[in-house]
């Protein structure tokens, strides 16, 4: 269990720097994010793009001039150079620079190239939220829109074995809905109770997975009383895992600005870790994206 993200990057430097591969890395943000996990002691990086662009970038944020730069101009095959350094075991993590996004995930996904596992990819937040005692993962409110069951078994695989890598070996987990009732009316309970079956058959990554249930019984064992649920999650969930995208996106986002929560996010379902900050993400926020990518990184 992490208290913080503080905890994780403590963890990250004492086991020694990981290598990043930047995707198109001429992006000042990017670059200043890179240098932030450098100075922490996380992270080394090997700039991949053009360096007519990349090097007057990394003098200005003062990043090390020993930073590894290699010289593709063309978008599409700097994405594909980067990839490259991570299956040959070069670089242990993927992260995203001025490139766009499909393009970007393109080249992850490439037929031969790219970083395939099988499995769909889907996003992973963490958040540290003031008075909680852990930090809690959300998955997936930033690339699947409406899964359905087989993606959703996806998805949950992709979080679990992320939240092993990282130590986290038998979680909590809510199957968050509407509530507690299953019902043919509302999928969502129907892919819940599903996927309880799916890890009660030994199908999905350990853990102690719940669902239907909805957030006040999920985060409140006082509301489950009330109800008269009895929960083996309740109050001590790790891992929400969200119907669709609106509500990881709107359950996030209360986090973030009504609770003043941090957020950090990886992108899963490849065969290592990938950070795709956006650009509203503050620099405190792609330093622990770096971290929870360096950690979750593993033996790979």
């Amino acid at each position: 269990m992490y208290r913080s993200f503080g905890e994780i990057l403590e963890k990250v430097r004492s086991a020694g720097p990981v290598t990043i591969s930047v995707v198109v890395a001429q992006d000042q943000d990017v670059l200043e994010a890179v240098k932030a996990a450098e100075e922490a002691g996380i992270a080394r990086a090997i700039l991949v793009g053009d360096e007519n662009l990349i090097n007057p970038l990394r003098e200005k944020v003062g990043l090390s001039p020993d930073t590894q730069v290699i010289h593709e101009p063309e978008t599409n095959k700097a994405a594909l150079r980067a990839v490259s350094l991570v299956k040959k075991g070069e670089a242990q993590v993927l992260m995203k620079g001025l490139i766009n996004s499909s393009d970007f995930l393109k080249a992850v996904l490439h037929a031969t190239e790219g970083l395939r596992t099988g499995r769909l990819l889907s996003h992973l937040a963490v958040f540290e939220i003031p008075g909680e005692e852990k930090l809690v993962f959300h998955t997936d409110g930033g690339i699947n829109i409406a899964p359905n069951l087989g993606e959703k078994k996806d998805i949950l695989v992709n979080a679990l074995l992320a939240l092993k890598s990282i130590g986290i070996t038998n979680p909590y987990v809510a199957l968050l809905t509407a509530n507690e009732m299953v019902n043919p009316k509302m999928p969502a309970t129907v892919d819940a109770k599903a996927l309880v079956e799916m890890s009660e058959q030994g199908e999905l990554p350990p853990g102690v997975v719940e669902g239907p249930i909805a957030l006040d019984v999920a985060v409140s064992p006082l509301a489950a009383k009330h109800k008269g649920i009895t929960s083996r999650v309740s109050g001590k969930v790790d891992l929400f895992l969200v119907p669709n995208i609106e509500t990881g996106n709107a359950l996030g986002k209360s986090l973030i600005y009504y609770a003043k929560a941090k957020m950090a996010g990886l992108v899963l379902g490849a065969t290592h870790p990938i950070v795709m900050t956006s650009r509203a993400e503050t620099a405190e926020g792609k330093l622990h994206s770096i971290a929870l990518a360096c950690l979750a990184h593993g033996d790979k």
